[in-house]
């Protein structure tokens, strides 16, 4: 038997990308990893492979420090995944009084907790970047009135196309678009009314183009980007119906996406590398480490535009990386936290995510109701078969008495992985089809030729102009 050093691992984790992140690190051939996993539900995968796992359903950072405290002579290093304990300032809490080193930014450097905060660093740094756009605080004005005079000079401006957009990351309705969620102004101020009651909203340009997700693993000193991915924000096929968290995505063989050039990916990161400049000051900011820069990207025939950042890894768009990983992660890990990490080797391989979802999750019907077991057994068959081709996480499922029910959330994701994309999305496709569950749902299109093709010729299209 070859010894293997143990290592302890705080997951902080909801849904499949955490599941992801288990994978991951189970799946280390330098080291013996036992995780101690902070979850919302039952997630089935991660109770069959953590050493101690406990239901936090809020995710509240009062109660992960109390867990991370109780087993603090067996834990290494933590590491996060969704957002709001990150923006809550789990980090902070979990090194001041567990002392265990974090892999995520502080509270601080959670950048995407103020929409408004992030336009006007961008404004401030990468300009170029930045869609025109305006900020309504409630400070400013005296009235509702005034208010909808402001919006409606700033709508003429910009000939109504806008995206109307909370300054928090949960206030109000959320993000809406012009011709995509409203048609009228009057809807368009209804919906800004929802959010402004809670605090500023920004009205911003509406750009046109083709979107990519860039991300970047961090360790306070280095900022390594990684190759670009395409998410599916909308419910339906053909980019049709309302933004969920992302039905899928892709990644092309490449560094960077069949639409896009090596030139459109190089600007990414330079853009990305005067924002990580910029927060980080002389020498290294500990404080960034992590994946600060989770940024959406829209491609226009002006060249890009940033359309948000996350300070954690995208969901589902780090599916696309973790499992093609030619480096051990345990070992990333300990490289971030020493401030050593350099590069990060990924295999040449294209991948396609699709996600299962409930009946109601993206509005596709008001009720779920019934039979909500999940059937996963037929999915790990073939993961087995197709042998590191196919991957599956279970995200929104909940164990109880050893069987497996959906959430309301995105139930399963199962990723495809092979040297071209139609490979790894029959591959994806195949996997997702073999999850059974009553009313379960999925995009049909997530990769598919037609719908890269037409990205393709729109990204022509838009630089001949």
């Amino acid at each position: 038997m070859i010894w293997m050093e143990r290592v302890g691992v705080l997951v902080v984790t909801y849904g499949s990308r955490g599941v992801a992140m288990v994978d991951v690190l189970c799946r280390s051939e330098e080291y013996r990893v036992e995780t101690y996993i902070v979850d919302r539900n039952r997630n089935p995968f991660n109770v069959a492979r953590a050493k101690h796992h406990v239901v936090i359903p809020d995710l509240n950072v009062e109660a992960i420090c109390s867990f991370a405290q109780r087993h603090r002579g067996e834990i290494d290093f933590g590491i996060v995944g969704p957002e709001q304990p990150i923006i809550n300032g789990v980090r902070d809490r979990v090194e001041r009084e567990a002392g265990i080193p974090m892999i995520c930014p502080t509270k601080e450097y959670a950048i995407e907790g103020s929409k408004v905060a992030q336009r006007r660093l961008f404004q401030e740094v990468a300009p170029d970047l930045n869609p025109q756009f305006k900020v309504f605080d409630p400070k400013d004005y005296t009235s509702v009135k005034s208010v909808q005079r402001e919006v409606w000079r700033w709508l003429d401006t910009l000939n109504n196309q806008v995206a109307v957009k909370p300054d928090g990351v949960t206030a109000g309705k959320g993000v809406g678009i012009w011709g995509d969620h409203f048609q009228t102004r009057q809807d368009l101020f209804e919906h800004f009314l929802s959010n402004y009651k809670y605090g500023p909203v920004i009205v911003e340009e509406k750009v046109f183009g083709e979107e990519s997700s860039f991300q970047a693993f961090c360790d306070g000193k280095h900022l390594v980007p990684l190759p670009e991915t395409r998410d599916y924000k909308r419910a339906f096929d053909g980019d049709k119906g309302p933004n969920t968290g992302g039905m899928g995505s892709y990644k092309a063989k490449l560094q960077w996406l069949p639409f896009m050039t090596s030139r459109d990916m190089e600007g990414e990161a330079k853009a990305m590398d005067r924002i990580f400049r910029r927060l980080k000051g002389r020498g290294s900011n500990p404080g960034l480490r992590g994946v600060p820069f989770y940024g959406a990207f829209m491609h226009t025939g002006r060249g890009a535009k940033i359309l948000e950042n996350n300070s954690r890894p995208g969901d589902p768009e780090i599916l696309n990386i973790l499992p093609v990983l030619e480096d051990d992660f345990v070992d990333m890990c300990y490289r971030i936290l020493e401030g050593t990490l350099t590069r990060v080797r990924v295999a040449p391989k294209a991948t396609v995510v699709t996600y299962k979802v409930p009946p109601t999750y993206g509005g596709k019907t008001g009720v779920y109701s019934g039979d909500k077991e999940v059937h996963l057994d037929q999915a790990y068959r073939l993961s087995e078969e197709y042998d590191g081709r196919l991957r599956v996480y279970p995200g929104s499922l909940e164990l109880r008495n050893g069987a497996t029910y959906s959430l309301s959330s995105r139930t399963v994701a199962v990723v495809g992985i092979a040297d071209e994309i139609d490979e790894a999305r029959r591959l994806s496709l195949e996997g997702i089809r073999s999850v059974k569950g009553s009313a379960l749902w999925y995009r049909r299109d997530i990769a598919s030729k037609e719908n890269i093709k037409r990205s393709v010729d729109r990204m022509t299209k838009l630089r001949r102009l």
